[in-house]
Formats: C-alpha cells, sequence, structure tokens
C-alpha cells in the first residue's frame, strides 16, 4: 500500500484528512516529531511527506533536503503556522512541491494532494529521470554528496531540453563544466559549443565580438567577421559570467535571445542562428537587477532553468573523490609516479575553507605534487605555503581559545557584556583577515570578493589591526 507520511505536532488538525485519503486506498503514517518520525524517513518507502517547518527537535525544511535524496524521491509538502517568505525560498529551494501556511482545515489541501499523486502516477512505468544518469555527464564532475548529485540530476534534465538554463555558483566551482556537460548530452552535441567570457570583453568590443561586423564598421575592420552567436548557430552559446554584460549590450541581446535573428555592426541584412543559451554567474543576478545593474526582462528569460551548484566548503565530503579523479592526470602530465595520499594530507584539506572551491583544490593538488618531486606519498608539508600558513594560524586560534576557556574565570576580573563580546569581534575579524592575507596571495581584488567588503574598507581594517596588506 502506497504510504504518506505526515510529521507535524498539531495531529489532531489531520485526523479528517487521514481518514479521507485513507479511503483512496492510502496509508498515513502521523508523527509528533522528527524522532518518532526517523525511522520511517529514512528506512522506508513513501511518495508524499507533509512537514511542519517548526518541528519540536527537527526543522521541517532541512529534513525536506534529505528526504528529497532518497532514490525514490519523495515530494514533500511543506506547513508552516505562520508563513514566511525566506522559510517559502528555502522550502522550495531545498526541493518541495510546494510552501504554503496552515490552511484553515486539512481539506483544503486535498486539491494539492491529488495533484501530486496524479504527477506520481503518471511517471510509474515510464523511464524516471531521476533514476538514470548519463554516464557522460560525470566526466569531468567529480563527487558522490546528495548535493552535487542533485545538481547532475538538473544537468540531465535540461540536457533534454532545449530551455534557457542559468547556472550559477561561486568562483571555481566548475559552471563552465556543467554547461560543457549539458551540451555534450544534449542534441547539439555535434555541434559548436561557443564560450563567451562576458568579464573579458572591452564594453567598446561586445557588441562586435557577439554579432560580427561588416568590413569598414569601425576602424580597424578591414573584413566582414561573424560574431560568436552566428559561430554558435545550431550548437550551444554559453555567456560565462553573464553579470558581467554592459547594460549597453543587454537589449539588444534580449532581442537576438527572443527572436534569434540579428544584423552585424554596421549591417543591414538580418542574419538568423538557431542556438541554445546556458548562461553562468557568481552574482546574485536577482540583486543586480533590483540595484538597475541589470535587466530585469533579460533575467526572467535566462533563468528559465536554474542549477545551484554548491561551494567545496557545503560537500566537503567529495573532496578524496576529486582528488583521486585528478591525481593520476597530473601525474601523468609530469611524468612523475601516481603518488599516494597520506592521512594527514586529506585532514589538512578537510581543515581549510577552500573559497576558491574545485578549481583551488586541483590547483593545490598540482603545486604539491611537483613539491613533492620523487618523493611517493604527499605530506602536508608538500602543500602552498599559504595554505599551511593559514591552518597554522588556524590550529593556533584554537588553541588559545582553548587555553582562555580553560583557565579559572574566578582569576579574571570581570567585563560588561557589551566589552567581551567587542573584545571578541575583534579578535575574531584580526584572525580572519590575517587568513584572508594568507590565502589571497596578494589579489587584493579576490580578498574583496571573497570578503565582501569593499577596497577602502578592507584597507580600514587592515590599518586597524596593523596588518600590511600584500
Amino acid at each position: 500500500m502506497k504510504k504518506i507520511v505526515i510529521v507535524d505536532p498539531q495531529l489532531s488538525y489531520w485526523a479528517e484528512f487521514a481518514e479521507t485519503v485513507s479511503g483512496w486506498g492510502y496509508q498515513v503514517a502521523s508523527f509528533e516529531n522528527w524522532r518518532s518520525a526517523r525511522d520511517t524517513l529514512e528506512n522506508h518507502d513513501f511518495i508524499i511527506a507533509i512537514l511542519n517547518v517548526s518541528l519540536p527537535d527537527a526543522n521541517g525544511i532541512e529534513l525536506a533536503w534529505s528526504i528529497r535524496q532518497k532514490p525514490a524521491a519523495p515530494e514533500v509538502l511543506i506547513i508552516a503556522d505562520i508563513a514566511n517568505a525566506d522559510d517559502a525560498e528555502q522550502a522550495i529551494r531545498s526541493g518541495a512541491w510546494e510552501y504554503l501556511g496552515r490552511p484553515e482545515n486539512a481539506k483544503l489541501v486535498f486539491p494539492l494532494i491529488k495533484r501530486i499523486i496524479e504527477y506520481s502516477d503518471s511517471l510509474r512505468g515510464k523511464e524516471n529521470i531521476k533514476d538514470e544518469l548519463k554516464e557522460g555527464l560525470f566526466e569531468g564532475i567529480a563527487g558522490e554528496s546528495p548535493k552535487i548529485k542533485a545538481c547532475l540530476m538538473l544537468a540531465n534534465q535540461a540536457a533534454n531540453s532545449d530551455t534557457n538554463v542559468l547556472i550559477r555558483g561561486e568562483t571555481g566551482t566548475g559552471k563552465e563544466l556543467l554547461a560543457w556537460a549539458i551540451h555534450k548530452n544534449s542534441p547539439r552535441a555535434n555541434n559548436n559549443f561557443v564560450v563567451v567570457d562576458c568579464a573579458a570583453l572591452p564594453e567598446m568590443l561586445v557588441e562586435s565580438t557577439l554579432m560580427g561586423h561588416e568590413r569598414g564598421a569601425f576602424t580597424g575592420a578591414d573584413k566582414a567577421q561573424d560574431g560568436l552567436i552566428k559561430q554558435a548557430d545550431g550548437g550551444t552559446l554559453f555567456l560565462d559570467e553573464v553579470g558581467e554584460l554592459p547594460l549597453s549590450i543587454q537589449k539588444s541581446f534580449l532581442r537576438v535571445l527572443e527572436e534569434r535573428q540579428f544584423r552585424r555592426v554596421g549591417g543591414r541584412e538580418e542574419i538568423v542562428s538557431n542556438f541554445r543559451l546556458l548562461s553562468a554567474s557568481n552574482k546574485n543576478l536577482g540583486l543586480l537587477s533590483k540595484e538597475g545593474k541589470f535587466r530585469e526582462d533579460l533575467l526572467f528569460r535566462l533563468r528559465s532553468f536554474t542549477i545551484e551548484l554548491p561551494s567545496l566548503r557545503e560537500r566537503k565530503e567529495d573532496i578524496k573523490n576529486i582528488i583521486h579523479y585528478h591525481l593520476s592526470r597530473l601525474c601523468n602530465r609530469i611524468g612523475r609516479e601516481i603518488k599516494g595520499i597520506s592521512d594527514e594530507y586529506y585532514a589538512a584539506l578537510m581543515s581549510y575553507s577552500w573559497p576558491g572551491n574545485v578549481r583551488e583544490l586541483v590547483n593545490t593538488l598540482d603545486r604539491s605534487i611537483v613539491a613533492a618531486r620523487n618523493e611517493p606519498t604527499l605530506f602536508p608539508q608538500h602543500l602552498p605555503t599559504y595554505l599551511r600558513v593559514y591552518l597554522a594560524r588556524e590550529k593556533a586560534t584554537q588553541q588559545k581559545s582553548s587555553n582562555s576557556i580553560s583557565e579559572p574565570i574566578k582569576n579574571k576580573p570581570l567585563e560588561s557584556l557589551q566589552e567581551m563580546r567587542a573584545a571578541m569581534i575583534a579578535q575574531a575579524e584580526e584572525e580572519y583577515l590575517r587568513s584572508l592575507m594568507a590565502a589571497i596571495e596578494g589579489d587584493m581584488k579576490e580578498a574583496c570578493r571573497i570578503s565582501g567588503l569593499s577596497r577602502s574598507r578592507l584597507y580600514v581594517l587592515l590599518n586597524k589591526y596593523k596588518i600590511n596588506p600584500p
């Protein structure tokens, strides 16, 4: 018998609902809290879970994420006693079917439950995209964590459609790699995959680079040239860091996106290009749109299908897989025997926050292999100096904090809560800034990106704590 699970402290609210749904031929299992529902949620099959956001011993939205990672991927309905916009966003991002404030009567949930059941029944007997991922999609993307698997499932869905896809993620998370995977598993795989690095395009040349130009259109245009949009005809156009696309060109590109035709700079003839658009950004385009720095109408079209790539610190369990995936390639490239990896080396990697994500991890492994020379095994001393400095500082800070806590409080003069809070914040700020300076290897622009501080504010704080910028 198919099962629906309810986890809600107000079980009496669901009594009549459970009786009616049982008459439909479904078993309803009801629990007041996560502890009593745990075995059912983790070890048994069910098709729908109805979860209260505020359980006595858990957060329903966090449970929704883990439930959606189950092999059968049950659907999740989140109920809130008091609806909250931030919770609604998090619920949808966690894979919930819907988030809603508690209706006056549970009977009002029936239409929603029926739609979910109809959807589940429609999948039965058909190939379920959640159960089978194309093998080629994994090439270059290492990891077995639930978060990266969820991204691959979405990428597989995107590959089987022709809709616009927006890939969001921090620098170094592998946005271009995922875009390439979507392209090579799509019907357009045999045609061009054209990459446009929007951050590297000079504003004066953006239009001619994308749309091409006629001979004599501007100084130096000694012959006609196709733009990147035309080169992507029949294939895929990938706009990397699309948030850097100048406002001056966004309106023109919006027309191209809607009509799939354009004119070269200096030209009169309409040129057609049947391309599929993928784009990526490490910025919050919704926030840029509110600030007037990105066209809202263009954003609506870019994000028809959105994939959020997790940072490496959110999936540290994948570090070993990533290391083993790249180890032999990097060793072979410089003619070295494949290195062993010590437990201490792994432990060091797990202790770092990886602001540069997978790209930084792979570069670190590469430099470690070079530093190890002919030694057969990698140890922490083979790590780049900046990373060893960071880890040493973190360890010293933890030991200092541990020693401070262990000192008898009675021997210390008490201070006000405000004074203690200010001192702790100052200590945390100083330690963070020293670690940041050690990690960015002189790149102050990267320091501003990681910290979220303006350059002027960053220099003020460095001066406050007498930290010399690189």
